[in-house]
Order: C-alpha cells, then structure tokens, then sequence
C-alpha cells in the first residue's frame, strides 16, 4: 500500500516476468522485474494501512474488454482501412498498406483522451492479504 485518501488507494506492485522466479536467474540477464503503481478508486479504505500487503483482483470481463480495445477494434479498422484503400488507390499495395496503418492512429488517440473514463471502467479490487 503506498497512498490512501478517501476512497482512493495506490498499490506498488512488481511486475515479473516469468524467469524471474527461476534458481538461475542470477546467472541469466533475461530475468526482468518493474514496479508499477496501480490506481485503485471507491473501495472502502477503513481497514488498510500504508505499507500493508495487500492482494489486488480484477474481473475476467475486464481483461477481455482490455483485449478488444487494444487488439480487436484496431485488427478491424486496419483490415477495414486495407480493403477500402486498396480499392480506392487503383490497387496500390504500398500506398494502401502505408494508409491502413495510418487509420489505427486516430483510434489510439481517441482511446488517449478517453484514458480518464477508461481509467474507471478498468478499476481493480483490492483485500487484505491476512
């Protein structure tokens, strides 16, 4: 636990990568670990201290629209983008590639501005670890 105020929280957490809990890791440059700071919104903040371990959840359905978002809808506009380019362009393969990778790019600044409302639909849950 790093931050409480209100009903909000800041949990550090460290990323590993899976070689990390390896015996040979000291041996192995491969083996990575960030921390990362995770927001955590509207949960009742009475029974938590800073400095407390805590266990940090989140739901299938989160990680499935995390997915779509970054992956799916983008997938889609560029083979979209592809298609229609490729018609429109007397079938110039470059030039309509060059054009669908261009159309993801409003997507992911839409999805920028958007990060305030996103960072609310895509809040974790937190417990005691006792």
């Amino acid at each position: 636990m790093e931050y409480i105020e209100g009903t909000y929280m800041q949990v550090r957490i460290v990323q590993t990568s899976a070689c990390s809990s390896c015996t040979a890791k000291a041996y192995c440059h491969s083996s990575e670990s960030k921390e990362k700071l995770i927001d955590i919104y509207d949960t009742d903040t009475s029974g938590f201290k800073l400095g407390e371990e805590v266990m940090i959840y989140g739901t299938t359905s989160m990680g499935i629209r995390a997915v779509v978002l970054a992956f799916g809808i983008p997938f889609f506009v560029l083979i979209i983008a592809l298609f229609v380019a490729y018609s429109c362009t007397e079938e110039n393969e470059i030039l309509s590639g060059m054009i669908a990778l261009l159309s993801v790019v409003p997507y992911y600044g839409i999805l920028y501005l958007c990060r305030g409302k996103l960072k609310k639909k895509f809040s974790f849950y937190i417990k005691n670890n006792k």
